[in-house]
């Protein structure tokens, strides 16, 4: 099973993209972010064509997650728990069903910045929240894919140069302990598990040429359950997808499961 991740900043600004990534790739199941539009507005019909179950949970214009299954999802939810009122679209799960069913999410997490702000105060309790609710997904003891754009960069490898982020939400101490805790429950991430290469990169900014000089950073993650784990074979950054036509910042991670 090949399970992948794509932040894809915009899905229909970005569909022919998408979609041809999707054709030469064939991920078994792909969770992506921010889709930027309403669940009625999300080209469904494009990847049915491709032999793809869809469930969405969108916002107009901005953030937006989906979930994308050659078999059917079930027991899908939308929304993380832990905060009333909280309307952003950042976060979708489903039971990917079949012969070795899988519980997986969709997680765009918040970017956090300023950090003297608000923003950065909800990012650190959206990852409390994340790290709440994974500690109970766990006590059900399945194969369990936490995938998405966890607007983290874990450690000073994780950048090109870690003094350019020293103010930024993605780096603050607070935000990568928050990182370690949802990782001290017992998750495995999978690209430092199989692929522990430094600089390897899976966003890149539009501005100051930050492609072409591999100024960039690793922010897309997959954290895996002990059961899921057992099954790990590779973990692969699909980098020559920043080099396409009309691109998204980031790039897809897929990781593989034994079935």
């Amino acid at each position: 099973m090949r399970i992948a991740t794509w932040n894809v900043n915009s899905i229909n600004a970005r569909l022919e993209t998408v979609l041809a990534w999707f054709r030469e790739a064939q991920p078994d199941v792909a969770c992506l972010q921010e889709i930027k539009c309403v669940d009625e507005k999300f080209p469904r019909e494009a990847f049915e064509g491709l032999g793809y179950n869809v469930e969405t949970f969108g916002q107009k214009s901005y953030n937006g997650v989906a979930l994308l299954s050659r078999t059917p999802l079930e027991d899908v939810r939308q929304g993380l728990p832990g905060e009333d009122g909280d309307e952003h679209a950042r976060y979708i799960e489903a039971v990917v069903s079949g012969p070795s069913p899988l519980r997986v999410a969709s997680i765009y997490l918040p970017n956090g910045n300023p950090i003297a702000t608000d923003k950065f105060a909800y990012k650190l309790r959206w990852m409390e929240r994340l790290r709440a609710h994974a500690a109970e997904l766990l006590k059900l003891e399945e194969p369990l894919a936490l995938a998405g754009d966890y607007n983290c960069i874990p450690e000073p490898a994780d950048c090109h140069d870690p003094a350019a982020w020293a103010d930024d939400a993605l780096f603050q101490p607070e935000t990568r302990a928050a990182w370690r805790a949802l990782q001290w429950l017992g998750l495995t991430e999978a690209q430092t598990a199989v692929s522990p290469t430094p600089h390897a990169y899976t966003f890149w900014d539009y501005q100051a040429g930050a492609w072409q000089r591999n100024h960039g950073i690793r922010i897309d993650h997959v954290f895996l359950s002990p059961q899921a784990a057992d099954r790990l074979q590779a973990c692969e950054v699909h980098k020559a997808a920043r080099a396409m036509e009309k691109p998204s910042d980031h790039v897809p991670v897929v990781v593989t499961l034994r079935e």
